[in-house]
């Protein structure tokens, strides 16, 4: 796990609540991190959303469980699907960021 992250959860620095229980795999480096900000803070290019044609890869990560998701699984999901661990429902406005529609 990269970037700022605060606890084993993987929240970071930038989200840090309760909920804020996801890390993402990012498509342009394969590198895992709990947000965007923290991909920008911590690499060395602009970040590229995943391509559909890579949404059935693992892609989203249950911080509370270590479950892996893949891009439909996560997007269509308001909790982990193996542990119940609600997620932040305000993730859905920087879905663009992560994945290409």
């Amino acid at each position: 796990m990269r970037g700022a992250v605060v606890d084993d959860q993987t929240r970071c620095a930038h989200w840090s609540s309760p909920l804020d229980v996801v890390a993402l795999r990012f498509w342009c480096c394969g590198a895992w991190y709990p947000c965007f900000a923290c991909h920008e803070d911590d690499a060395d290019h602009p970040a590229q959303p995943r391509p559909r044609s890579a949404w059935d890869e693992p892609s989203a990560l249950c911080g509370v469980c270590g479950h892996l998701m893949t891009t439909p699984e996560y997007r269509a999901s308001d909790a982990c699907p193996r542990c119940a661990a609600p997620f932040n429902p305000g993730c859905r406005t920087h879905a663009h960021l992560y994945f290409a529609d």
